[in-house]
């Protein structure tokens, strides 16, 4: 069998749109509340525009350099490029349709409309006219294209109108662009339910006024969306935070890669814009109105109508943590567990802050790759600083799309005092870890956290993840020599217990599924289950690939991108592949192998990518508390057994619902939130039992 036969691989950029059409399906099922479900039509949309930002606009470069190259599953660039092209206008299709033929009607039955500017009534029309003359006249500004005012350099991702005007019969072109520092949904005063505009109307219903004395033929909205990749050559930055600064000025001028039009353009306009912005057919997409269907986030932000959202579903305190004064005691017992959203990141937080305040703390060491916008982890590092603790910070800031938030999280905790430092040249610092450095009774002692997540409170409630507490040796000796590789110029050791990319990662996880392979050659029953976000590095489908030849049993919970295809006689019909998108975006990072009965567990903040294996300092540790390893498994299990939110992949790489017939309905992110539930109330039971029998330790707890 020949494992490097293209016919074995789906395509990486093809595999993400299947992704993303399943986030779609999100939309489309009604079994969703309807707010949650434009929730979902939006985030499609802010996809596909960050596909188009990065993939596209690499696979474009590639075409324009005239590389040749294939990936695994055989494809040219420029056979991506057209793949992608047919895939994606079918797909916008189908968005358009679940705006306007579901969500929209589904909104109007619960007495939410959005108008059209001849369904305004009386009220409503002098309402926006005051509105247009107070607050949109003074901030639009109208571009006229003529010999001496060429065509203007539109940002990325803005909404613009074209205007087709005409004079002695000769078409002159301009552009409005609808200011961004404006809402694009208006609140319109109603005596019927809620009432909503789209500032796209507005400006075109008072376009006259722009262009007194000029006859308008035509106005449609479109969308430009650029290359915002950013080619930073670090070995030659002298300083990696000016660079980075720099090229985020670039991100907003990219060439073009897409062009979003408005059904119902004009062909005159359409073929004016393709040959300003030098793109093809291919690349021209109808759509809307409105365009941009990321302005429903906006929308959703909106307090009212908590009927129309999912019922809240708030973290619970971990019982292992809940209540306790001591969290250091707590840790330096036992080995303890968060998983997030259904158990409270607040205890992560809680315990910078203790370290923080805590005299015998000598030093805090942390990386921080993508952080909310009032985190309360940099609160409690730069209070840490102000307390003469020694708070060393890995700020990663090349971070996509959080540079800018990232360089300023930097410069704050410099100023506070706090060593910061931004990584390897070359390398992504990925790796989630929390060191504690901490002066006790019997010497120093570390205490450490280690995350398949990000230190954000914010996604830390929209994300599934894990972490780790804890003070096992072997753990946090590997912890601190990664620290010091990091900020210094030390040498990678030998690891004790972590498996650490660029490394060994890919090499232990190849091992490990070796031995897999071993056992079940010698007769032994071999499992392997890993639940990540995406699978392409070609090296480890191919070692998946000869573990199930060799009868190895494999479930693989792969979210997004998954280049392995499943279930090919022969080659892959051992192996299970099924993608759960529901409430919460799945994020953690479990790998499971049998070991003939003596299962290893490890967890990670690396997906099994190239760029997670080759080119990030990423992290897999293994898990040996005995009561973390079944609720690991007991996870596991869950999720695997899902029937409402699980997808699974047949041979062709595409993705169908689970199989409900004869089946229970599990959605395994409600089972997972019910049982952190349980945990807590059996935990605050078995406390009030205790209490009431032992009138020292109630004392003591009122104390």
């Amino acid at each position: 069998m020949n494992l490097d036969d293209p016919n074995l691989y789906l395509n990486r950029e093809l595999s993400w749109l299947d992704f993303n059409e399943r986030v779609l399906e999100e939309a489309f099922d009604k079994e969703n509340p309807v707010l949650e479900r434009l929730k979902f039509l939006s985030i499609t949309s802010s996809n596909l525009d960050e596909f188009f930002m990065i993939r596209v606009a690499g696979l474009k470069e590639q075409e324009e350099a005239g590389y040749a190259g294939r990936d695994p599953s055989g494809m040219t660039a420029t056979e991506q490029l057209k793949a992608i092209s047919i895939k994606v206008h079918e797909l916008v299709e189908r968005q358009n349709n679940c705006l306007h033929r579901s969500l929209l009607p589904a909104l109007k039955k619960e007495n939410i409309f959005f108008l059209k500017l001849d369904e305004f009534d009386g009220e409503q029309k002098e309402y926006i006219e005051r509105y247009f003359i107070d607050t949109v006249y003074p901030v639009v500004t109208p571009m006229a294209i003529d010999q001496s005012r060429p065509f203007p350099f539109l940002q990325n991702r803005s909404i613009n109108l074209g205007v087709v005007l005409e004079q002695e019969e000769q078409p002159l072109f301009a552009v409005v662009q609808i200011p961004p520092v404006l809402p694009r949904l208006i609140k319109l005063p109603s005596k019927r339910g809620e009432c909503f505009t789209f500032m796209g109307d507005i400006l075109k219903s008072h376009m006259n006024r722009l262009f007194s004395g000029y006859h308008i033929r035509d106005i449609h909205a479109f969308r430009i969306t650029r290359n915002a990749d950013l080619s930073i050559e670090e070995e030659d930055a002298h300083d990696l935070l000016i660079e980075i600064e720099k090229s985020l000025q670039r991100r907003r001028w990219g060439f073009p890669v897409r062009l979003e039009i408005e059904r119902g353009m004009n062909v005159e306009l359409r073929e004016y814009l393709k040959e300003m912005l030098e793109l093809a057919d291919e690349d021209i997409y109808v759509s809307g109105p409105p365009l941009d269907l990321t302005l429903w986030m906006k929308f959703l932000q909106l307090k009212a109508f908590d009927n129309l959202r999912y019922p809240k579903a708030l973290p619970q305190a971990s019982p292992d943590l809940y209540g306790q004064d001591d969290l250091f005691k707590i840790i330096r017992d036992e080995d303890t567990m968060l998983h997030h959203p259904f158990e409270s990141f607040q205890h992560i937080s809680d315990l910078v802050y203790k370290a923080a305040e805590d005299p015998r703390v000598l030093a805090i060491k942390q990386t921080l790759y993508r952080v909310s916008g009032n985190s309360p982890i940099i609160d409690a590092l730069v209070h840490a600083a102000d307390n003469g603790k020694q708070v060393t910070v890995l700020v990663e800031i090349k971070a996509r799309f959080d540079e800018e938030s990232n360089i300023q999280w930097a410069k704050t905790l410099e100023r506070a005092g706090c060593h910061v430092v931004y990584g390897l040249v070359g390398l992504k610092t990925h790796v989630k870890m929390l060191l504690v450095v901490r002066e006790e009774d019997d010497g120093i002692r570390r205490y450490l956290h280690l995350s398949t997540g990000n230190y954000n409170d914010t996604t830390a409630r929209l994300y599934t993840d894990i972490g780790l507490l804890t003070v096992r040796d072997q753990l946090t000796t590997d912890a601190s020599a990664l620290f010091n590789v990091l900020t210094g110029y030390s040498l990678p050791p030998r690891w004790k217990a972590f498996a650490v990319a660029p490394y060994n990662l890919r090499e232990t996880f190849l091992r490990l599924v070796q031995s897999e392979i071993d056992n079940a050659s010698r007769g032994y029953e071999a499992r392997i289950i890993i639940k990540i976000n995406s699978l392409l590095d070609k090296e480890c489908i191919k070692k998946l690939y000869e573990a199930s030849i060799a009868g190895v049993r494999i479930d693989l919970i792969v979210r997004g991108i998954c280049c392995l295809k499943s279930g090919i006689e022969g080659v892959s019909d051992n192996i299970r592949v099924i993608s759960v998108v529901g409430r919460y975006l799945e994020h953690s990072r479990i790998f499971y192998f049998q070991n003939r009965d003596n299962p290893k567990f490890f967890l990670s903040s690396a997906d099994l990518m190239p760029r997670n294996l080759d080119r990030r300092i990423e992290v897999m540790f293994p898990v040996e508390d005995e009561r973390l390893r079944k609720r690991l498994k007991s996870i596991l299990e869950i999720v695997l057994k899902d029937t409402v939110k699980a997808r699974l992949q047949f041979p062709d790489g595409k993705y169908k619902k689970v199989d409900r017939r004869g089946k229970p309905l599990v959605n395994s992110q409600e089972m997972l939130h019910k049982a952190a539930i349980s945990r807590l109330r059996k935990f605050e039971k078995e406390r009030i039992s205790e209490l009431a029998s032992n009138p020292v330790l109630r004392s003591r707890e009122k104390a």
